[in-house]
């Protein structure tokens, strides 16, 4: 008779990992990214939006991979894979964005990549973090990328 295990709830499991982020976010912050500027050896900036019907700043810790002056982010949003995640329509909404990457600030502008560039830096995406292979396995949607263009102006 082996102990019986409960499954987690969605919200259950939602209300842990939004703890979780809400660290990462804080020792980012703290550490000038020392601590959290990478998970699983892939790196992680901190992307703030506005929110698009609330007006506040939001702030979104998000790995990535530099092309450049661009930062590609996938909106994969994990825990569910099925919607986009809130900063990505917070960014249609409203382009103009910043990131920290580490302890430095950065203006961003955001671009969601179309078809066919989002189709050829797939691959490079996956080696790059082979987590989102995962995440597009779950779903039937096609997973956007956008470029955080640094606005060093």
């Amino acid at each position: 008779m082996g102990a019986t295990t409960r499954r987690r709830s969605f919200t259950d499991r939602m209300s842990r990992s939004d703890v979780s982020w809400k660290m990462h976010r804080f020792m980012y912050r703290m550490s000038g990214g020392r601590i959290g500027g990478r998970v699983s050896g892939v790196p992680v900036l901190l992307l703030r939006t506005r929110g698009r019907r609330t007006g506040e700043l939001r702030t979104h810790p998000l790995m990535y991979l530099r092309d450049g002056d661009r930062l590609l982010v996938v909106a994969s949003n994990a825990a569910a894979v099925d919607r986009d995640p809130g900063w990505l329509h917070n960014l249609r909404a409203n382009p103009v964005a910043e990131v920290q990457l580490g302890s430095e600030v950065h203006p961003v502008r955001a671009e969601e990549l179309g078809p066919e560039e989002r189709d050829a830096w797939w691959p490079r995406l996956i080696d790059h973090n082979p987590r989102w292979a995962g995440y597009a396995a779950e779903t039937d949607r096609v997973i956007p990328v956008v470029a955080l263009h640094l606005d060093e102006t």
